[in-house]
């Protein structure tokens, strides 16, 4: 009897073997799918273009305050985002707090947010931060590239171009700032043609 029943459980474990074996192989695959879905959002670098730079200082007390997001390069993190806004302001210990929220799926979607604190880079003019989301996990680079005079709007980037952010004071600038904004980020190296524009709440 124990050798009559040797034969069909062999063959069982042998069936449970391959399937485990192929649910692994499934899921891999799939977590390279979702790799590569993930680094395709971030754009890789352009080998062609050296790397934009800021184009001037930036006066961090006018600075300071509500920006909304006119347009952007789509991320992962912020895929389906609409109403997105930032807010900075100075922390006692003499960090910026940052504070970006949006709304999931339209303007008056769901609400989203995260804060962050953010240290200037010595040396850049205050053009330059470092900007730490969930404690010391996730440090970005946060460059001014350029910014109106009167601080009405501004164009957030970094190095490898992979990320943009087009903010202004206005929550919708009027059309001839609008094109300027998108030719002046042509003008950097950026792709217009992939720029998201972002949906703010009416009125």
């Amino acid at each position: 009897m124990m050798g009559g029943s040797a034969a069909p459980r062999a063959a069982a474990t042998r069936r449970t073997s391959k399937l485990t074996v192929a649910a692994l192989a499934l899921l891999i695959a799939g977590l390279g799918v979702v790799s590569s879905i993930r680094r395709s959002n971030r754009r890789p670098p352009s080998r062609k273009l050296p790397p934009p730079v800021p184009a001037k200082s930036v006066d961090l007390g006018r600075y300071l305050g509500k920006w909304y997001e006119f347009a952007r390069y789509d991320t992962w993190f912020e895929h389906d985002d609409e109403g997105a806004t930032a807010e900075y302001s100075l922390r006692p210990d003499g960090l910026i707090r940052v504070v970006n929220a949006s709304r999931r799926g339209s303007p008056t979607g769901r609400l989203r947010w995260a804060e962050a604190r953010a240290r200037v880079v010595p040396g850049s003019g205050d053009a330059r931060l470092k900007v730490a989301f969930f404690g010391p996990f996730f440090i970005g680079n946060y460059w001014v590239l350029d910014h109106a005079d009167d601080y009405s709007w501004s164009i957030v980037g970094e190095g490898s171009r992979r990320y943009l952010w087009i903010l202004t004071r206005a929550p919708v600038p009027e059309t001839d700032v609008q094109a300027m904004l998108i030719e002046r980020v042509g003008g950097l190296g950026y792709d217009t043609a992939i720029l998201h524009l972002t949906q703010q709440p009416p009125g």
